[in-house]
């Protein structure tokens, strides 16, 4: 599983016109599934993705998680992360998971997002979804776990 983060002051995903999801301070993530991964990668991005220490202390320091200081969570799924951009010209995306296992494993994220945290918001899998933000920092994290 992969998550790309994003400490933001606000963001927000529209589908059609209409706003899905939005949240002020927080981690706006993209979530992406790979091939062979199952619930476990899941659980294991979600408790590194909200132990993770984005946030300054008191003295300015990154020191503080998306849990410590209560913020938003807005999850979208963004299988293009997975794109194997290493020749050519065009990316593959081979390594991402099938929609089926990709949405499955997006909503078992989301439902287990929901139970740990009080704010999640989301994107919708499969939309054409425009997403807003303004990047607080920047800040920007890549984080992966891969299967075993």
């Amino acid at each position: 599983m992969i998550g790309l983060l994003q400490r933001v002051s606000q963001a927000s995903v529209t589908v059609d016109g209409q706003a899905i999801g939005a949240i002020g301070p927080g981690l706006m993530v993209l979530v992406c599934a790979e091939r062979g991964d199952t619930g476990r990668e899941a659980d294991a991005l979600l408790a590194k993705l909200l132990g993770y220490r984005v946030f300054s202390d008191d003295a300015g320091k990154m020191n503080r998680s998306v849990t410590d200081v209560e913020g938003g969570l807005l999850l979208v799924p963004q299988f293009t992360l997975a794109a194997d951009t290493k020749s050519g010209t065009r990316p593959s995306f081979t390594p991402a998971a099938s929609p089926e296992d990709g949405r499955r494993l997006f909503d078992h994220f989301v439902a287990a997002a929901r139970k740990r945290h009080p704010t999640v918001e989301t994107g919708q899998f499969g939309a054409d979804m425009q997403v807003s933000l303004t990047n607080d920092g920047p800040v920007t994290f890549w984080l992966q776990v891969e299967p075993k």
